[in-house]
Order: structure tokens, then C-alpha cells, then sequence
């Protein structure tokens, strides 16, 4: 049975219909799906600026524009599988434990017939249990971690579950494949030496955003491919990897981040690895101008999409 496809912007204008991601069917309206968007409006593990709740439905309205061939790859992701939109997962914004525990189940009920996920966020909380789901599934897993910040620190005001703590949890958890973790495009302060000191016992190494300026994207995605080999891998974008100036709507923006080109080049230097999963997180829309941030994190989304109709990853 062939796919079915976004659709034709030649008979209904793209500013027209429902707002799905690049306007492809529903779940409910296929009889499967090989990849899911799905969109989580959880924002209550943010330490700074809210409103991240509202990235998945402003991610979707960015992806109306949203072609199907994509020339870089050479790929046609919505022919090649069967790509939906699986809506949004509903977690509780008052209790951060329970939201947590929604979310893996949810996650892994959608997994079950080996749907992949391409997750739009909502706050990076929501990559613990993303993250517990894909192992769970696939045994210990490679991490590529595109952000403005480590995301490894151990709690904030004595909590341990919030969008900067979710890859300690993770790594103390045995979900990470210690060997084959990576942080790209860091940069800023930081609270002491210590938070390096202690993200490197953790197991991670990092390609900060300086790093991808003065190597360049060929030598970054030639290192990252050598670190992550064939194990099954799971990308988690935070949009503020971006500089403000391609990313305003972030909840903790940064100065001196990547350019969307840099992190697009990037992900397509990752064709043909295991990948397994894949999320975007932290786009706040009220600090968005002229949908700038949403246009990012749509193509973004797009290319892991993409990714996931080439990879190993079944």
C-alpha cells in the first residue's frame, strides 16, 4: 500500500487546513506509521523564561511551507515511509514526577509496532523519558546533544527533575552509552570548573560552539561519526544551540550560538547511523519575531525526520 503523503499545496493552499507538521495526515488516519511527530506542551521544568508549552503547535504552523523532496539528502521522507502526526502527548503541568512517568508510557505505547519518534517540546525534561523509552526498547543508547548548555547539572532549588538535570539522570540511570555521548555548541558561563569536571565524569565529551567555527562542519560531523559508530543513537536538539539571532524564542538564550546552516549541515553529516530517535525542544513562541525560531526548529525537525527514513535504525 503506498504512503500516504502531505497535502497538495497545488489544490489547497498552505495556509489553509489544519496545522499538522508540513501538513501530513494524522495517526488516526492511516493504518500505520513508520515516523511520528509528536508534539509535548510541557514547560514546568524551566528555570528561566516559560512558555514552551506553545512550541509544538508553533512548530507545526512554521512547518506549512514544508517541501516534500529534500534535495541535500536526496530523499522524499514522506514517500520513502509513512510519516504522521501523532498530535500531542498530555501530560500533567502541575506535577513534574507524574508528567515524567506520561510521557515514557505514552512514548513507549507509541513505539510498540517500531514507530519512531521525532519529538517536539515543550522544555528538555522531557528528554529523560524520551530517552528511558528508546533504551527500553533499543538497550543503552549513543547521545548527540545539540545546546547552548550541558543540561547535566544535579538539581535545581533541591530538584532533581527539570530541564537542566535530565542527562545526569539519565547517565546515573545506565540508559546512556557512556561511551558515546557528546555535547555540540555549548558556550556561555557557567556556575564553576566543577560543572565540566563533573559532565566529563559522566562520560560525555564536547564540541562547543567555537569549536564548530574553528574546525568547520566537515572535521565536527567527521569526529562525531568516529564517537557514536554504529550503536543506536538519539539526537536531542535544544534550539537555544542556535544564536539568539536565529533562535530569539528560547526560554535560556545565549550568546556566540551556531547558525541554522551550521546545525543543518551537521545533521545531514549523520546519514546512515543508527538513529532511533530524535527531539526538539525549548522553542517559547512569545519570544519568537516573525515565526524566526519556529522556521528553525520545523526544519530541523524536517531533516530528522529525513534522517529516520534513511538510517539503519528499524
Amino acid at each position: 500500500m503506498p504512503n500516504t503523503g502531505p497535502l497538495d499545496s497545488s489544490r489547497i493552499p498552505r495556509f489553509a487546513g489544519f496545522a499538522t507538521f508540513a501538513r501530513l495526515p494524522r495517526i488516526d488516519q492511516v493504518e500505520r506509521a513508520d515516523v511520528a511527530v509528536v508534539g509535548v506542551p510541557f514547560d514546568s521544568g524551566v528555570s528561566y523564561r516559560p512558555g514552551a508549552r506553545f512550541g509544538p503547535a508553533a512548530v507545526r504552523e512554521a512547518s506549512r511551507l514544508l517541501r516534500p523532496y529534500h534535495p541535500e539528502l536526496d530523499v522524499s521522507p514522506f514517500a520513502e515511509k509513512q510519516v504522521v502526526d501523532a498530535g500531542d502527548i498530555a501530560v500533567n503541568p502541575f506535577n513534574i514526577g507524574e508528567a515524567i512517568e506520561t510521557l515514557q508510557q505514552e512514548a513507549e505505547a507509541l513505539q510498540a509496532d517500531g514507530t519512531r519518534l521525532v519529538t517536539v517540546g515543550g522544555d528538555h525534561t522531557i528528554a529523560l523519558p524520551l530517552l528511558r523509552a528508546a533504551a527500553k526498547k533499543h538497550g543503552p543508547v549513543a547521545l548527540l546533544h545539540f545546546d547552548a548548555h550541558l543540561d547535566t547539572w544535579d538539581t535545581y532549588f533541591g530538584e532533581p527533575y527539570t530541564h537542566g538535570t535530565p542527562f545526569r539522570r539519565a547517565s546515573e540511570e545506565g540508559i546512556l552509552d557512556t561511551s558515546a555521548l557528546s555535547h555540540v555548541g555549548t558556550r556561555g558561563p557557567l556556575y564553576g570548573k566543577r560543572d565540566l569536571e563533573e559532565d566529563r565524569r559522566l562520560g560525555f565529551g564536547i564540541v562547543t560552539s567555537g569549536d564548530v567555527l574553528r574546525r568547520g562542519v566537515a572535521e565536527t560531523v567527521d569526529a562525531l561519526r568516529q564517537r557514536i559508530g554504529d550503536r543506536p543513537l538519539y539526537v536531542s536538539v535544544d534550539i537555544d544551540v542556535l544564536d539568539p539571532a536565529h533562535a530569539p524564542g528560547t526560554g535560556t538564550p545565549e550568546a556566540g550560538g551556531m547558525t541554522s546552516r551550521e546545525l543543518l549541515e551537521i545533521l545531514r553529516g549523520l546519514r546512515d547511523l543508527n538513529l532511533v530517535g530524535a527531539d526538539v525542544v525549548e522553542l517559547a513562541p512569545a519570544y519568537d519575531h516573525a515565526e524566526i525560531t519556529a522556521i528553525a526548529a520545523s526544519h530541523i525537525a524536517y531533516d530528522l525526520v529525513s534522517l529516520l527514513t534513511l538510517g539503519k535504525g528499524e
